[in-house]
């Protein structure tokens, strides 16, 4: 699991820490990381030419010292001095090293020549974006050819929320130093850091609760429920959706496939008949109960683990009636789609309820659960709106986007690492939705199967053409797939 912490609790670990250790320890461990990092990157470091974008913040010492060890190594380095004023011993030190400072104006020229650029413009501490000279900076670097490293996080990128204002650096690595910022996990932040570099300084002991996770394969595989020799379809769990309707059949033959093919023990689907056959059609392992046209909830079924409720299914007055009575229930229930747009009128009936809730909104679905909250600020702040809707329907929200994040009460908030734009095509949410609900009834907690069913569906549409665009009907061959490659990658790690 990666942990990523806010600014104020990283800058209080390291005062903490600081005044254990000798003056200058920490810049030299960042800067010792930082280098070596760069000395991969390059061909060869003897020969090498490097440029150092140079703040007025630590992250422009921590350029500076790391220089100087690439300068020792005989690279020839360059300091592009910004700002009010430069770390003086880090200066100090690449000057002693054989490197060199030169203006802002020369840079371009240096540019042309670098094998690498350091992007040590600002800190952690940034806000709103970049200002002269260092925007221009920032955008001339993007148009170089030579790969750019950014030091703990690129300057431009809001470290607690990943918000770019204007002109942010697109750097080819982060190198970050004690701690992930959840800047680095969030869109548009995460787009902006490329590959991340995690560089031990020592400030764990020191950091208290993160902000945001998010993990690796080997966390998802030690969740997965795993099939033993004793188990039954009971065991392993059945399901109850509730989706799809006239106008949309197809979101439950994708609800109930997303449950199917992440291995549920049974679907128990209840709808229409007319959606009820196309169900069985596509998937004959379903079973089918059929709602009475005169009462909405008689024919729900009762001896489930867990539900689905919503894709497809409407809003008219029989819809509002079999969602109340099911979130009226003790059971785990995700609500998708028409269900959110209903619980928007009625959001009493997850906010006063005690049994595990799990929405699955995007942006535009979360916006009409949040009176007030725009479409837009919700997919450039999406940690802050998810954990505000989080808190103000006390139940978990996984929000869909760019990035997924997931925020529950009292817990950091999850943000998928696997997330890809191909994903954005009709029905896929309703896969996950029913991917989700397999897990649930499987066993895992409603955060838990948020977490690995968002992991396991974003990796099935990666491999499920070899990065090809797919459908949503292309993920039910993958999902399996995925579930082994999540399965075989904690084996090699182990």
């Amino acid at each position: 699991m990666r942990y990523a912490h806010e600014v104020e609790s990283v800058r209080s670990a390291e005062h903490t820490l600081m005044a254990q250790l000798p003056e200058g320890t920490l810049m030299g461990r960042a800067a010792a990381g930082l280098a070596a990092v760069c000395a991969r990157l390059l061909p060869r470091v003897y020969g090498s030419r490097v440029v150092l974008l140079v703040g007025s913040g630590d992250n422009g010492g921590d350029a500076l010292f790391a220089g100087a060890r690439l300068a020792r190594r005989g690279a020839g380095v360059r300091a592009v001095l910004v700002g009010t004023h430069t770390h003086q011993a880090g200066l100090a030190a690449l000057r002693a090293a054989g490197g060199r400072a030169v203006a802002a104006d020369a840079a371009p020229a240096e540019f042309a020549a670098a094998d690498l650029v350091v992007d040590g413009l600002l800190g952690i501490g940034g806000r709103g974006g970049l200002r002269e000279p260092h925007a221009t900076l920032a955008a001339r670097a993007a148009e170089a050819d030579a790969p750019v490293v950014a030091v703990d996080l690129p300057s431009g990128i809001d470290a607690d929320t990943g918000t770019v204002t204007g002109t942010a650096v697109r750097a080819d690595v982060t190198v970050t130093f004690g701690a992930h910022k959840p800047g680095l996990f969030i869109d548009p932040g995460a787009e902006h850091a490329g590959v991340v570099e995690f560089v031990d300084i020592g400030l764990a002991p020191y950091l208290g609760q993160p902000r945001a996770v998010s993990p690796h394969a080997a966390d998802v595989a030690a969740l997965l429920p795993r099939p033993g020799a004793e188990s039954n379809k009971y065991s392993r769990g059945l399901l109850a959706v509730a989706a799809g309707g006239d106008r949309y059949r197809g979101a439950a033959v994708l609800t109930v496939g997303g449950a199917l093919r992440t291995g549920v023990g049974m679907v128990r689907y209840v709808g229409q008949e007319r959606v009820a056959a196309e169900v069985v059609g596509h998937w004959p392992e379903s079973v089918v109960s059929l709602l009475e046209p005169t009462d909405p909830v008689a024919g729900l079924p009762q001896r489930v683990a867990a539900w689905v409720v919503g894709p497809g299914r409407g809003l008219h007055p029989a819809a509002t009636v079999e969602l109340e009575t099911i979130l009226a229930t003790d059971l785990p229930v995700v609500v998708d789609a028409d269900g959110l747009n209903l619980l928007a009128t009625y959001p009493g009936m997850v906010s006063e309820r005690t049994a595990p809730t799990l929405l699955t909104p995007h942006a535009g679905e979360l916006a009409r659960l949040l009176p007030g909250a725009e479409r837009a600020k919700i997919e450039q702040h999406r940690l802050e709106y998810a954990t505000q809707a989080a808190a103000e329907y006390d139940c978990t929200v996984l929000l869909k986007g760019s990035t997924t994040v997931i925020a529950q009460p009292h817990a950091p908030a999850v943000v998928n690492p696997t997330g890809t734009p191909l994903l954005a095509t009709a029905g896929t949410g309703d896969v996950l939705s029913g991917s989700i609900g397999a897990l649930l009834a499987g066993g895992l907690s409603v955060r838990e199967a948020a977490m690995c069913g968002a992991f396991v569906h974003g990796l099935a549409a990666r491999i499920a053409y070899d990065g090809a665009p797919v459908s949503a009907s292309a993920l039910y061959a993958a999902l399996p797939l995925a579930i082994d490659e999540v399965t075989r990658i904690a084996r090699e790690r182990d």
